[in-house]
């Protein structure tokens, strides 16, 4: 469903993703971990068409996200870090909202709203404000949202962040479900480990850019020789506090750079 060769992305000096290539098989759930600055974010947003790689190849679907932006998009959903969602809509409405946006037709996008707000556990507070809504409410409104046009790919980008252990919990069984009975792949990332462990099918972990482990949860833990993810985790990436400013202040210049010759 997804696959990805020898991919790399620079910012002027700074190389973010370092020839990254791995598989994601259709219907697997697949963690993507790894400090914070050590690409995980950048892959996702050349995945979702949201950057230009430098190099490499990329696939979704059996579509080119470079050359066949707009059909790629058709296929995934995505759920990133920072809320998206219209806080003086309704959840109803923002379903509608995003429903119209992915042409979904006006029948199915009205049945297929009211199976995920039940599922997700919002249908009662449909028509309240966003803006009223928990943390995980607004959480699984976003997942909720992301499932409407039923796409072959969901990306998941720290969808946890912040959250309580049980709307975390809550939030995964629910995303399990939908991965069952539909065969949606799942892409996420998260800083828990405990999550990965526990809902991933398998695991990459990525470095300074680079992909230095790839494999099933328990493959990996045998790989290190630990008993916990976060143990083995901590062998392959080390234990020194990441400060991602210095790469993210370079990508910065260069984007200034980029609009500057236009």
């Amino acid at each position: 469903m997804i696959r990805v060769r020898n991919l790399v992305k620079n910012f002027g000096s700074f190389t973010a993703v370092d020839d990254v290539s791995f598989d994601v098989e259709e219907g697997e759930i697949f963690a993507f971990l790894g400090p914070n600055g050590a690409g995980k974010t950048t892959t996702i947003k050349m995945l979702t068409t949201l950057l230009q790689p430098t190099s490499g190849t990329m696939e979704l679907d059996g579509l080119d996200p470079q050359k066949q932006q707009n059909e790629a998009r058709k296929r995934f959903g995505i759920v990133f870090q920072d809320p998206s969602l219209d806080g003086d809509l309704t959840a109803w409405e923002n379903m509608e909202f995003h429903g119209v946006l992915y042409h979904v037709p006006h029948k199915a996008r009205r049945q297929r709203s009211e199976r995920l707000l039940k599922l997700f556990e919002l249908w009662d507070r449909r028509g309240d404000q966003v803006k009223k809504f928990s943390g995980g409410m607004k959480r699984r409104l976003e997942i909720a949202r992301g499932f409407l046009h039923m796409p072959r790919i969901l990306f998941l980008d720290e969808p946890t962040l912040g959250l309580d252990p049980q709307s975390r919990n809550q939030l995964w069984n629910i995303v399990k479900q939908v991965n069952e009975a539909e065969k949606v792949t799942v892409f996420l990332t998260t800083h828990y480990m405990d999550e990965a462990d526990r809902v991933a099918h398998r695991i990459g972990i990525i470095d300074h850019g680079r992909l230095v482990a790839q494999g099933t949860p328990k493959a990996i833990k045998e790989q290190t020789g630990k008993e916990s993810l976060e143990e083995a985790f901590l062998a392959l990436t080390g234990t020194i506090i990441r400060d991602e400013s210095a790469g993210a202040a370079d990508q910065m210049r260069q984007f200034a750079k980029m609009w500057e010759k236009r």
